[in-house]
């Protein structure tokens, strides 16, 4: 059997050492209960419930003989596209720096994929310039589009957007497009750059022609990480993913066609900024179940950030609320949910946590913080910094790592116990010194039988298939 679809086999299981930026919360060993103060039953708020299922994960990972991907046994791999190989349009190879990701359903129960390149100039493989598809031909970031059949195959794989930058993550939206999101506020002039950078561009994943390589202006231009839309109002939701003082703003955006659809958030609106009176930083704010129910929203003076980058501007005698590494956002009920990652004192923060999730509810104009991860001493166990994650088949949550050492994805259930799902056995180190990249973008199919998730480096995307409902 090929490298492209290997199935597991049996042996011991073995623990590995963990990474510093984990997602999930500390844990004494694998599958333990996860140590983290506040409701878990939060993360799957307007989920399908499927509580009894998956409490303790596929069973060990097993090795892969073709050293690429190690999973439970009874699950197999397919390697769907790999960095350096061309594309099936002949537009060129396929780019480095495999990042966000969404899956769309098809005609025919077949699946569109749209994948993030994070690029930054030194990148080796850019997206490759495509006539009509291109915003600035100095930058090397984009996405491509995968089509699969029903059966899984890729059928097709092309350039879905070209001359962005750092395309790291973003978010679907209820229309069926991807809001791709450069995480860099490079102007023209910086890098190469012919054209100021830091936008959102839509994506539509079975036609990318149809949307072009146009940035929504009014969304702002930050150091953007994910977006949520509102299905109810239309609102898109935004992180800005900052490490350094001032740290990043929550954001919402008020477009004026609220009704959706493909291209309406060219038609502009109005992007405000979250501000909870009294809280200049997040990080304060230690205690589960902590609420605040007058949350403000102030017009952000420069959305384009002409002069001075939005989070350092002047939002007069009341301020605005930061927050260290805001990341994941995604969209559960009639919430919204957003990650802090982490926040360190010693770099400027309030106070030191190992990951907050917040959630706001847009009815009663309602902030509640709903877990606080860690704080934990030893770094080499699963838990700290969560990030994107997503629901899966199980009822519970799949995670992508990222940070130094092994890599994993790890599931958490919807009773609190984490497990490791997929490891990355390509070693981009040396057998001395190995080295593994992230894994980034996981997502399920819309019939939740396949699991897409990318290596960050060397590219490659993944599709998993086994007995997710066991």
């Amino acid at each position: 059997m090929s490298a492209a679809e290997t199935p597991a086999t049996e042996i011991s299981a073995t623990e590995t050492p963990a990474t510093r930026r984990q997602i999930l919360a500390r844990t004494g060993a694998l599958g333990a209960s996860i140590a983290f103060t506040g409701a878990l039953s939060e993360l799957f708020a307007g989920t399908a419930t499927a509580a009894a299922r998956g409490r303790s994960g596929y069973g060990p990972l097993v090795p892969d003989p073709d050293g690429l991907l190690d999973l439970p046994k009874g699950f197999r791999y397919r390697v769907l596209s790999r960095e350096g190989d061309d594309l099936r349009s002949g537009e060129g190879k396929v780019p480095s720096n495999h990042d966000g990701m969404a899956a769309f359903g098809g005609r025919r129960g077949g699946v569109h994929l749209v994948r993030n390149h994070e690029n930054r100039p030194t990148a080796p493989l850019g997206v490759p310039t495509v006539e009509g598809l291109t915003y600035d031909p100095a930058a090397k970031g984009g996405c491509t589009a995968l089509a699969l059949d029903r059966r899984g195959r890729v059928v097709d794989e092309r350039v879905a957007i070209a001359g962005t930058a750092v395309n790291c993550a973003g978010g679907p939206t209820p229309w069926g497009t991807w809001l791709t999101c450069e995480e860099t506020e490079d102007k023209a002039g910086t890098n190469g750059y012919t054209k100021d950078h830091g936008f959102i561009f839509e994506v539509d994943p079975v036609d990318p022609r149809r949307s072009g390589a146009v940035p929504l202006t009014a969304m702002g231009r930050f150091q953007h990480e994910a977006i949520a839309v509102d299905p109810w109002r239309g609102v898109v939701y935004e992180t800005e993913d900052a490490f350094q003082r001032p740290f990043g703003l929550f954001y919402r955006f008020l477009p004026d066609r609220p009704e959706g659809g493909r291209g309406s958030l060219r038609a502009g609106g109005r992007l405000q900024a979250m501000r909870v009176p009294g809280v200049p930083d997040l990080s304060a704010v230690q205690e589960p179940g902590a609420s605040f129910d007058r949350v403000e929203w102030a017009d952000v003076p420069d959305p384009l950030a002409a002069r001075t980058p939005v989070r350092h501007q002047d939002f007069g005698p009341k301020g605005i609320t930061h927050a260290q590494k805001l990341e994941g956002c995604y969209w559960g009920g009639r919430c919204v949910y957003f990650v802090s990652s982490y926040a360190r004192g010693a770099e400027g923060s309030a106070a030191d946590h190992h990951g907050q999730v917040w959630r706001y509810d847009p009815a009663r104009r309602r902030l509640t913080l709903v877990i606080v991860f860690g704080p934990g001493t030893d770094v080499q166990l699963p838990g700290e910094s969560p990030d994107n994650i997503c629901l899966a088949p199980s009822g519970g949550l799949m995670v992508c790592e990222d940070g130094g050492g092994l890599q994993h994805v790890y599931g958490v259930t919807r009773g609190g116990e984490v497990y490791a799902m997929a490891r990355n056995a390509q070693n981009t180190g040396t057998p001395d010194k190995p080295e593994w990249g992230e894994f980034a973008g996981v997502a399920f199919s819309p019939d939740h039988d396949t699991m897409y998730v990318n290596c960050y480096t060397p590219g490659t995307t993944f599709a998993v298939t086994g007995p997710w409902h066991r």
